[in-house]
């Protein structure tokens, strides 16, 4: 496997990440096989932006006492409402969904804390100029996210995010 530093960071990833977001939430034993895959083969991103706790939880009990071998991106505002994914700037649900990131996947933080599916311009200004921005600067500020990235589908958001910081 080959690895890459993202950004400046001195933070190297997989050039293969693991999104996990098809892992079933009713099967622990096929995400527990999903990640000693991943590990075996050297792959140590894993990108958390699902809500479904059953995931979570799964994801959070298959790299338990190996957490270490994991840089996990979690994201803030992607929530679970009504057994259902929702996409938030409301900052109550933003810092629930979090926690309960935290508490499922067994982590005291995360590397990256990704401010989730930003894909137009207002949107951007939006959560960088709200609640949702200023929480993930705490969250940095306290060490539970060690830095802060952006998902998005939008080349011009994404050149923002870049030339903003």
């Amino acid at each position: 496997m080959r690895y890459r530093e993202v950004g400046t960071t001195g933070v190297k990833v997989s050039e293969v990440g693991f999104g996990g977001e098809w892992a079933k939430a009713d099967d622990p034993e096929q995400v527990r096989a999903l990640v000693e895959r991943c590990e075996a083969n050297g792959i140590n991103l894993l990108d958390c932006w699902m809500s479904d706790p059953g995931i979570r939880t799964n994801l959070g009990d298959a790299i338990r006492g190996h957490r270490d071998r994991w840089v996990i991106q979690g994201h803030l505002g992607s929530t679970w409402k009504d057994g259902q994914y929702e996409r938030t700037r409301e900052i109550g649900p933003v810092k629930a969904a979090f926690e309960d990131l935290l508490e499922r996947l067994h982590a005291d933080y995360v590397d990256f804390g990704m401010l989730h599916f930003i894909d137009t311009m207002g949107d951007y200004r939006t959560v960088m100029d709200g609640d949702v921005a200023a929480y993930a600067r705490e969250l940095k500020e306290a060490g539970t996210i060690r830095h802060i990235g952006l998902s998005t589908h939008n080349p011009a958001v994404a050149l923002a995010a870049a030339k903003g910081g």
